[in-house]
């Protein structure tokens, strides 16, 4: 079984991917870190810091940076990217990660989200939909700044890079 941690690169991804590593380790369950990218989309990718607001959109770029983000944080997740249409419709992203989690007969999902939580009321991030899920346990990381993300990155016992980067078609 795998652990699986929808990541875009946010604080609060990295510390849900910092946070399924460490329970990677007490469960011996590997960690997989999935980026959805709508290639193409500038707007989108300027929002989340993947590119330089004068940059243009370069998928390679894009997924090499993402997929360096996660290495620098945790050598032993392994990394894959998902790319969806420019102007993909509202849930795609959700869909294709809850894809991810079920072919990867996830054990769980980590999800950093500030609003995921409130489950009793809509949620707008793609958290609310990927939560909903009832075929793996959800994990939902609220704190950006997990003590342990220094630590794990200067002396994680998972220091054996097993991420292999994956190229757009």
């Amino acid at each position: 079984m795998t652990i699986v941690v929808p990541f875009d690169g946010s604080g609060l991804a990295e510390a849900a991917l910092v946070r399924a590593t460490e329970f990677g380790s007490v469960f011996d369950e590997d960690v997989l870190a999935v980026s959805v990218i709508p290639n193409g989309n500038r707007e989108y990718a300027r929002e989340r810091d993947w590119i330089e607001r004068d940059e243009e959109f370069d998928l390679a770029s894009v997924v090499s940076t993402l997929h360096n983000q996660v290495t620098d944080l945790c050598p032993s997740a392994d990394f894959r990217h998902k790319v969806v249409d420019r102007y993909a419709p509202s849930g795609t992203i959700s869909k294709r990660l809850r894809r991810v989690a079920r072919d990867e007969d996830a054990s769980m999902v980590f999800l950093g989200s500030e609003n995921a939580g409130h489950l009793v009321t809509a949620v707008s991030s793609v958290a609310g939909t990927v939560a909903a899920e009832d075929s793996y346990d959800v994990v939902i990381v609220r704190d950006r700044s997990p003590a342990k993300i220094a630590k794990l990155r200067n002396a994680s016992s998972h220091d054996n890079p097993k991420s292999e980067f994956y190229l757009p078609n």
